[in-house]
């Protein structure tokens, strides 16, 4: 390895000066810089500015002195001058001190954010400036040092970019292998030996055509109960009867011991809540508020409350039938967030805005998890997307909700999928974490392969 010099950033660039009032003719008709992206190419515009311009010579180095330290630079190789905003500045540079490959990569390595913590006053606010970045004095090895340096760089960038993609198809496969569990458990496919040895949990009593009976049962005597109640938010609106199931709707073939049924046969309440803007309702406080979960929180298996919004209490008085339960299936029907569904599990009231579906049900006869797996199976989340209409904006009617076909097994079976489920996914779980753990890892090697090269001298 030869030689390194400390020198200032401004002996092999030199910044190619003057402004420009976006009207000036020297700038008119030329095309504009609209971005360089990360991987230090060039994007151009045929659009212009409002505010002052810089002009780029074709061969000169330009910078964005927003995203410099994560690659935003380029050699302008076009035939005409372009324009660029002043967040870029535009240089000269001497081929016979610099290759700009090994300047691409040292900036974007820890030497040099250290040197700029060391070397700027204050640190840098927003963006580096020419006046920031010029006067930086920093270890360049000589020309051909540079280039064996790239050289080496290449050879590890094409083995992590293969890692790269290898990982990428990982996470994708396993993903995919997620989805393709979910649908071979509500196909019954994951429990097949389980019936084989169990037959006596599928047949006669068991079978869930009876199974079915028994919670239609209940349901019809919980609606006489609540009806009889002095409270009028405890009563339960009869259900407008459904339609038969046709075989033309049914997605798949069912395994013996195992019936379809609607939704809206087994669930008590299917509602939906409403905007508080159209209630004259405001936002407020934890404090002085209840607890309002919109589509933004309902994520698939999961309540996401990172992102946490309440109303005022009275919201609760103008929306009873839509204030939540423990155990209450959460189901986004608006927009592209159609299908997440979740379990709502917090001891806690709340309500819930026009973009989310409750679905209650009555009975224990259905596991809730089960239903869950359901719901978020590739096969009910692409009919959730062929039923829904878009006057504005894409969305789910409660008669949409209701008429959802639901494969219904024995309980005993449904616990047993959802213990399959459980198992299956826990390893996928922690497929995906040792995939993360090695793209991090990856990651890691090629900063200390950044920090070795550079920090020399």
């Amino acid at each position: 390895m030869g030689e390194w010099k400390r020198v200032k950033i401004s002996q092999f660039l030199k910044e190619r000066e003057g402004r420009y009032d976006p009207d000036d003719k020297a700038v008119l008709g030329l095309k504009r810089l609209n971005k360089i992206d990360f991987s230090g190419e060039i994007h151009l515009s045929d659009k212009g500015s409002k505010t002052d311009m810089i002009i780029v010579e074709p061969g000169d180095l330009v910078i964005s002195g927003i995203n410099v330290s994560k690659g935003a630079l380029a050699v302008y190789h076009g035939e005409e001058p372009i324009t660029a905003t002043i967040h870029y500045s535009s240089y000269a540079f001497d081929e016979r001190q610099i290759d700009i490959d090994y300047f691409k990569r040292f900036v974007r390595s820890l030497s040099f954010v250290q040197t700029l913590k060391d070397q700027v006053k204050g640190g840098i606010k927003t963006e580096i400036k020419p006046k920031h970045f010029l006067p930086l004095e920093i270890h360049l090895p000589d020309i051909k040092s540079q280039k064996e340096i790239v050289s080496f760089f290449k050879r590890i960038e094409n083995e992590m970019g293969y890692l790269s993609g290898e990982i990428t198809h990982q996470q994708s496969f396993l993903k995919q292998l997620r989805q393709q569990i979910l649908q071979d458990a509500i196909e019954g496919k994951l429990t097949t030996k389980w019936r084989d040895k169990h037959p006596e949990l599928i047949r006669g009593d068991n079978h869930a055509s009876k199974l079915l009976e028994k919670i239609k049962a209940e349901k019809e005597r919980l609606i006489k109960e609540r009806n009889t109640s002095t409270k009028l938010s405890a009563r339960i609106k009869k259900d407008k009867p459904l339609a038969p199931i046709a075989d033309d709707e049914k997605p798949f073939d069912l395994p013996d011991g195992w019936v379809w049924c609607r939704l809206g046969e087994i669930a008590t309440l299917i509602t939906k809540g409403s905007s508080p803007n159209w209630q004259g309702i405001r936002y407020v406080d934890r404090d002085s508020g209840v607890r309002f979960i919109t589509s933004k929180n309902v994520d698939f298996y999961k309540v996401d409350l990172t992102n946490e919004s309440f109303v005022e209490k009275r919201f609760n008085q103008i929306e009873p039938r839509s204030i939540l339960s423990y155990g209450d299936i959460l189901t986004n029907i608006v927009g592209a967030s159609i299908g997440r569904t979740a379990i709502y599990e917090l001891n806690e009231i709340a309500n819930i805005n026009q973009a989310v579906c409750l679905i209650r049900l009555g009975t224990k006869l259905i596991d809730k998890t089960f239903l869950l797996h359901w719901m978020n199976s590739p096969v009910l989340v692409a009919k959730m997307h062929e039923d829904e209409f878009a006057p504005g904006r894409a969305n789910l009617s409660m008669n949409n909700v209701a008429n959802f076909l639901l494969p219904v097994a024995s309980l005993a079976e449904q616990r047993a999928i959802v213990e399959r489920v459980d198992k299956l996914t826990a390893m996928i779980d922690e497929l995906e974490k040792q995939v993360s753990e090695r793209k991090e890892q990856s990651e890691m090697l090629m900063q200390s392969v950044l920090r070795e090269a550079f920090a020399k001298g």
